[in-house]
């Protein structure tokens, strides 16, 4: 069974993380929510409280196919901030490893070096920060190993991209139809 770990910090878009949480599992994906902050409970940009299943420390990390990053302010200043999880991107993208961001969390790997001469896209005010080889103005795209999604109007078709990399296209388009997202 393929893993994803979706990491959350205080602050974190609540949609972009949860959708993709949501999805991934509905397509039978083990998807394990991940907290930066030390604590399982996590205070989400709008007010909603979310507990994780697990906090950094605690979680088997290395053996997970993708780390998911959802935006958010300040969750994604938060998220650059955690040393760990910055070790364990640059791990995964050296192993070809997948990863994800959205909205303004491909900062996080732009800053890392992983966008250099990769297509990618963010939310529209973070788009100047991208250090990478094309911005794309679409919902999500996929250039190797990375997946950056636009925002949070774009959790779904993120979300579903997600699927279709870890189950296949007949899954993701399985779950698009279940979810009645045209």
């Amino acid at each position: 069974m393929k893993k994803v770990c979706v990491f959350l910090a205080d602050g974190f878009e609540e949609i972009e993380g949860l959708t993709v949480v949501d999805i991934l599992r509905r397509a039978g994906v083990e998807t394990e929510t991940v907290s930066v902050m030390g604590r399982k409970q996590i205070n989400g940009s709008h007010g909603i409280i979310v507990e994780a299943d697990k906090v950094f420390e605690e979680a088997d990390i290395a053996d997970a196919d993708m780390l998911v990053l959802p935006g958010g302010m300040p969750g994604t200043l938060n998220l650059k901030a955690h040393e760990g999880l910055r070790k364990q991107i640059l791990s995964f993208n050296s192993q070809g490893k997948y990863l994800a961001a959205i909205c303004a969390a491909p900062t996080v790997l732009s800053e890392l070096g992983i966008l250099k001469g990769k297509k990618a896209c963010a939310y529209p005010s973070f788009e100047e920060e991208l250090d990478c080889g094309e911005v794309l103005k679409v919902p999500a795209v996929t250039d190797g190993n990375i997946t950056t999604g636009r925002g949070m109007g774009a959790a779904i078709p993120f979300a579903l991209r997600l699927a279709a990399i870890l189950c296949g296209d007949e899954k993701a388009e399985e779950i698009r139809k279940s979810v009645v997202y045209e």
